[in-house]
């Protein structure tokens, strides 16, 4: 894992990676390449509406969406990584020595940072999931009818990354050993969760609807 990064690899050997019994990449890495996905089919959504007289008037919009969805699926290729290198981290942490106290105490404060920055990357997925369906909600209704379907999708596969990422948090709450810092991760978790179910459902009752909506500068705030 040191010189491989998982975007480098083929879909395939990427997939047999998952599917083998090495403990990474796991559900954190997976959760994360189906954020990539979303973003990638946002980029794709807003490709086919750009330069478009039928949509001209959402210029403004798609001319932003478009860079913010790329930079999005090189954000979550790199979350997939970074969940897999804190996981041996964490691995790692597990094989100290406990043999005398001192050893003990040592190996206990590892395995509490690690199971702290095993939750980081996750989190960041639920965050990066949740610009995903911010875009998709501005993208429906303003964007290529014929690409709905997609925009769809994306805000699935957003919600479902999100879900599963936050599997990951919650996982390692135990582990962290300090309430406060466990409580407020949960909360925090729980409430960004929630954002993404609710802006990811309006884009689907939006695209089923087929509501075609003003430039979004032009909508009352």
């Amino acid at each position: 894992m040191d010189a491989i990064r998982f975007r480098d690899l083929t879909v395939d050997a990427f997939i047999a990676k998952l599917a083998s019994g090495e403990p990474v990449p796991g559900g954190g890495s997976a959760a994360a390449v189906a954020g990539s996905l979303a973003a990638a089919l946002v980029s794709m959504v807003s490709s086919l509406s750009e330069g478009r007289q039928k949509y001209a008037q959402h210029a403004a919009l798609l001319a932003e969406v478009g860079p913010a969805a790329r930079a999005l699926t090189t954000r979550f290729l790199a979350l997939a990584d970074d969940d897999a290198k804190v996981y041996a981290g964490y691995i790692a942490a597990l094989k100290l020595p406990r043999e005398t106290p001192e050893e003990q105490e040592r190996r206990q404060a590892a395995m509490r940072q690690a199971a702290q920055d095993s939750s980081a990357a996750p989190f960041e997925t639920i965050q990066a999931c949740l610009e995903v369906v911010t875009l998709t909600e501005a993208l429906a209704g303003r964007s290529n009818k014929n690409a709905s379907s997609d925009l769809e999708v994306a805000a699935l596969l957003a919600v479902a990354a999100a879900r599963s990422a936050a599997a990951n948090v919650y996982i390692n709450l135990p582990g962290i050993e300090d309430e406060a810092i466990a409580q407020a991760l949960l909360a925090d978790t729980e409430a960004l969760v929630g954002e993404v179910h609710r802006t990811g459902d309006r884009t689907r009752e939006i695209v089923r609807g087929g509501e075609t909506r003003e430039p979004l500068n032009a909508e009352p705030s």
